[in-house]
């Protein structure tokens, strides 16, 4: 299984979203559909699949599952990606829980793991997080 085995960068990638997605007891529709377009779209994501997307997926949440199955998902994610690639990863995450339209406290800590895990700057988080919620705010707001 790709969990086991390590992942290759854009795997990294969706178990990142997959990560945050998963967080409050399950991945929403509209979560998936946010994650399927930032794979069809992305630079990043060049190449990969539909079916590749589908089973990165699932292997993330089977890593979830596993004893201790968030630090292995951190490991596997910060092994997976070369330093250029991890703020890509955290404004994934972000996008996928802007694009839900709602953040539970446990998806905010989870996007925390993803930025202590990934060795984020702060000033650098702060930036993502903006530029997200500018993306994301609607006109009657």
């Amino acid at each position: 299984m790709l969990a086991r085995l390590g992942l290759d960068p854009q795997e990294a990638l969706v178990c990142t979203m997959v990560l945050v997605a998963a967080t409050d007891g399950g991945i929403t529709d509209r979560e998936i559909g946010v994650m399927s377009a930032l794979v069809q779209t992305l630079p990043a994501f060049n190449g990969f699949s539909t079916d590749q997307l589908d089973s990165a997926t699932e292997a993330a949440i089977n890593l979830l599952r596993e004893d201790e199955g968030l630090a292995h998902a951190g490991r596997l994610i910060r092994e997976a990606l070369p330093v250029r690639l991890r703020e890509t990863a955290y404004a994934l995450a972000c996008e996928v829980i802007a694009g839900d339209g709602f953040a539970a406290q446990a998806t905010l800590q989870m996007l925390e793991f993803v930025l202590t895990e990934l060795n984020i700057d702060p000033l650098v988080a702060a930036a993502i997080e903006r530029g997200t919620r500018a993306r994301y705010r609607k006109v009657e707001d």
